[in-house]
């Protein structure tokens, strides 16, 4: 998730477990605590200049539920030793006070499509839940409005009530999600059996800034398709839209490290283009299509054969720009969520050039 929203969750947590006479002091830790695992993009830039491990290292040890606790055991046993403050005045809720605020941080970036390593050192795909979009201001807005409150009523009974209000909004909000992801998932797979890729891999992420709407995408041999739900206007079958993948320059080149990093970390979500001999992998999880915010050039060809080269990252190029560009995807999404359509979501925000939509597979009108 967001900074804004791990600063202030692990805040209203640190905050509602300490004594009330701590709480200002356990708003600011929280903060701090909440947002300490993201710095791990500090040594990895510092160690390393592959796009590829820039982003497949992310969210792993800092995010570990293994390493976790034992860091907050040394910030604690620190503290306790070496102040005479807060935390030796009451060690057992520092204690809970700095280990959930710790831990919650990676379990609240699991509900996100990027993907966290929970378990590392072990090595099982990255979690992705993938519920919330990256930045939610309905789960964000609890948490803030909760520590604000809690700073200024202090030790007052107002400032516990309305720190426990902000985690049981936030939370039922994450709990929504999930049921909206498991609707989603059921029309899906339905469509998808119907199509004859009921064993295909697929995913569901919400859109930006909002779980009504949501986007499903599945693999299939030459590709993969994708479609738009909206929970309240959609109904019966999902229009799902094919795009080509070159799935036999991904086979041929699936020995190379950065092809197989990737595929282990997005669990085979990625298509696959070759642009002037080199092999072009792009995250399918992130984006709209056809522009993605990951794309790697991992390969060259060369004498007939695919040969590892230093990843490039190319750039992004944003479906929208400007303030102007954003209120026209936040119209369209708003849109989309009230109406059905046929047509692709990115077609609402930049129509093609031709009168053609791309063409639908499996419910055929």
């Amino acid at each position: 998730m967001d900074s804004l929203s791990q600063i202030v969750l692990g805040a209203a947590v640190a905050a509602a477990i300490v004594p009330a006479s701590h709480r200002r002091a356990a708003l600011l830790a929280g903060a701090a605590l909440g947002t300490l695992p993201d710095l791990d993009s500090i040594p990895i830039a510092l160690l390393s200049d592959d796009p590829v491990t820039l982003m497949t290292v992310h969210r792993s040890f800092s995010h570990s539920l293994l390493v976790l606790p034992l860091l907050g055991w040394l910030l604690w046993w620190l503290f306790r030793r070496l102040g005479k403050g807060r935390v030796a005045e009451a060690p057992a809720r520092w204690f809970w006070a700095i280990q959930l605020a710790l831990a919650t941080h990676p379990l609240l970036d699991a509900f996100t499509v990027y993907g966290t390593q929970l378990w590392w050192p072990l090595a099982p795909s990255p979690t992705m839940w993938s519920s919330v979009f990256i930045i939610d201001p309905l789960y964000t807005v609890w948490l803030l409005v909760a520590c604000v409150v809690a700073w200024f009523a202090r030790e007052r009974v107002l400032a516990r009530r309305a720190l426990a209000a902000g985690l049981v909004l936030s939370s039922a909000y994450l709990g929504w999600s999930l049921l909206a992801k498991s609707i989603v998932d059921r029309d899906a797979e339905r469509t998808l059996a119907s199509m004859g890729l009921g064993d295909a891999p697929y995913f569901s992420v919400p859109m930006p800034f909002n779980t009504l709407l949501w986007r499903v995408v599945a693999m299939t041999p030459s590709g993969y398709v994708e479609a738009e739900r909206s929970v309240v206007a959609d109904e019966g079958p999902l229009l799902f839209h094919g795009y080509p993948s070159n799935a036999q320059a991904l086979a041929e080149a699936r020995d190379i490290p950065s092809v197989q990093r990737l595929a282990w970390f997005n669990r085979g979500f990625m298509r696959a283009q070759v642009q002037h001999d080199r092999l072009v992998l792009s995250d399918l999880r992130m984006g709209l299509e056809p522009d993605y915010s990951f794309r790697f050039e991992v390969a060259e060809r060369r004498d007939g054969r695919w040969q590892a080269i230093a990843p490039v990252q190319q750039p992004w190029t944003a479906p929208v720009s400007g303030m102007a560009g954003l209120r026209d995807l936040l119209s369209a999404m708003w849109r989309r969520i009230w109406h059905t359509s046929d047509q692709p979501f990115r077609a609402a925000i930049d129509p093609p050039a031709s009168d053609d939509p791309p063409r639908p597979s499996g419910t055929m009108h």
